[in-house]
């Protein structure tokens, strides 16, 4: 047989506790520590393992090297994978420095590909360290993940590596790393930054898209979907409506504040909750009817998974997969191609269910029939 692939793998533990949170990001001590004390916890090792899944019945076929605790060790502790932890964390709370540190030691082992569970802020900290040419890919685990070097969802990244390690691919493609202000985000203002770019496995199917700015629609065709929507709301539902441009055009029209960036609760067209978190959204949703409102990720095709944490699994089925309205512009959706609309709620069962043909509201008394899959492929 020949050599084994030498993955790194690595992982930020805190990664997307904020975005449950309503917290619009996990960067800074004091973000982690509000979630906490809020009593969400990190999904980073729940979806990490989704990935590795993929990995088992080519185990034979390469060896991981990864940093202790944390970061790469207790995760692969029970899969009998063949791994060598190469280094620790300084302390108990991992930071920035420590992603950093781990990548540096890491190259040392003349690594095929890196593997890593975060977000942008850990991507950031990937590319620090990064030597050029390392080709790496990313399992989408934060808030916000506007950056290309996520596979568009864990399961992804798994048979993306598995492909990689039966040698079925090995072209590779410049990807951008973007982070955001959180600070600004959280007062409704994006700001991206442009970091530089690093090495993936070119695989589109596989791997999304680096996002688009969603500031660039057409006001009447979303005004004609506010209008739209506004007219069929029904009277006693709570309309959980997501983040967005497209949505907070709902809100204007109903003449109600928005969190471009959060998910507002309104009941009988007065606001009932602004910016909610996942436990107030859950607690509203099991007392009386639903209907959750999201638009499309401009350039990715995400409904769920992206900036929309809040709007967890088990307030997706809580209030129903028949009581899901999609809206948004025609030429968001023909930028698609043929990708069509994405989900990555965490929960593959539910991102199973989510499947289908799905009504995506684009204009007054006007809409179209979309796709919406988990990303089905085979290795």
């Amino acid at each position: 047989m020949p050599d084994r692939l030498r993955i790194g793998l690595i992982l930020n533990p805190v990664a997307g506790i904020g975005g449950p949170a309503a917290l619009k990001g996990s960067d800074g001590v004091e973000t982690v520590q509000r979630a906490q004390a809020l009593g969400f916890e990190t999904q980073v090792e729940v979806r990490t393992r989704l990935a590795l899944d993929q990995l088992r019945p080519h185990a034979a076929r390469f060896r991981l090297f990864t940093y202790g605790g944390p970061m790469g060790e207790s995760v692969l502790a029970d899969y009998g994978f063949d791994f060598e932890v190469v280094g620790n964390p300084e302390g108990k709370t991992t930071n920035p420095e420590d992603t950093r540190a781990a990548v540096r030691c890491l190259q040392q082992y003349d690594l095929d590909m890196l593997l890593f569970a975060g977000g942008d802020g850990t991507a950031r900290d990937i590319f620090d360290a990064l030597r050029p040419g390392q080709v790496v890919l990313g399992v989408p685990c934060g808030v916000k993940m506007h950056s290309g070097v996520f596979a568009i969802n864990p399961v992804a990244a798994g048979k993306l590596v598995a492909r990689i390690c039966c040698g079925q691919l090995a072209s590779v493609a410049e990807r951008e790393v973007r982070d955001i202000d959180e600070e600004a985000f959280r007062q409704g203002k994006v700001r991206t930054r442009y970091y530089g770019e690093m090495c993936v496995p070119d695989a589109l199917s596989y791997v999304q898209q680096t996002k688009t700015g969603g500031r660039e629609v057409e006001a009447i065709v979303v005004a004609d979907i506010a209008a739209e929507v506004v007219e069929n709301m029904s009277a006693g539902v709570f309309y959980l409506v997501g983040s967005g441009s497209t949505t907070a055009a709902i809100m204007d029209a109903l003449h109600l504040p928005n969190t471009l960036l959060g998910v507002d609760v309104v009941r009988d067209r007065a606001l009932v909750l602004a910016d909610a978190n996942e436990v107030q959204l859950y607690d509203i949703v099991v007392k009386d009817r639903a209907q959750i409102i999201v638009t499309v990720i401009g350039g990715q095709g995400h409904i769920f998974g992206r900036g929309n944490q809040q709007l967890s699994p088990r307030v997706i089925r809580q209030v129903g997969l028949d009581h899901l309205t999609i809206v948004a512009t025609k030429s968001k959706l023909n930028d698609l191609g043929d990708s069509g609309l994405l989900v990555d709620t965490g929960d593959a069962k539910l991102d199973q269910e989510l499947t289908g043909l799905y009504k995506v509201t684009t204009g007054y008394e006007d809409a179209v029939l979309c796709r919406v899959s988990a990303g089905d492929f085979t290795t």
